[in-house]
């Protein structure tokens, strides 16, 4: 099980619920799709007892404070990731998904709306923000990485 999240912006409280969510529903990773924005929102994610697999957003300005909370784990995107035999790409704006075919998934973030493309390879999927403050809707998504089953979680 993965837990794939986007656009926390600060949002300790929901930042904490989807770490707890992951643990409690024991997801081996957490994807984030960028825009942390704090280094000390970044410490929550950091308390993760499983993979951590995070990319820069537009507005995660404080670039160094992040990487020395966040280490490895934080890259500039997109990026590519092989998890549990799974090619992953991860990255904060979209870009053009039809040179992505190689791929078994990809993650992003950015436009603070839910957004999947399940039907073909890859499996595309933004999460939605996780803050809740464009939308007042504030989620994240469990994803089975071996059935392609999901869960929109509300935060």
């Amino acid at each position: 099980m993965w837990l794939v999240m986007a656009d926390s912006h600060d949002n300790l409280e929901n930042l904490e619920k989807a770490v707890r969510i992951a643990e409690e529903r024991r997801a081996s990773v957490i994807f984030h799709c960028g825009d942390i924005v704090s280094p000390f929102a970044a410490r929550i994610l950091a308390g993760f007892s499983g993979e951590l697999y995070v990319v820069f957003g537009n507005n995660d300005g404080e670039v160094l404070g992040l990487k020395s909370i966040l280490g490895d784990a934080i890259r500039k995107g997109p990026y590519e990731v092989v998890v549990s035999g799974k090619k992953v790409m991860l990255m904060h704006e979209p870009i053009s998904f039809n040179r992505l075919k190689d791929l078994d998934y990809v993650f992003y973030g950015h436009t603070h709306e839910f957004d999947i493309f399940e039907e073909e390879k890859p499996f595309i999927l933004n999460p939605g923000e996780s803050c809740g403050y464009l939308s007042d809707n504030a989620t994240c998504v469990l994803l089975d990485e071996e059935t392609g089953e999901f869960e929109l979680v509300e935060l």
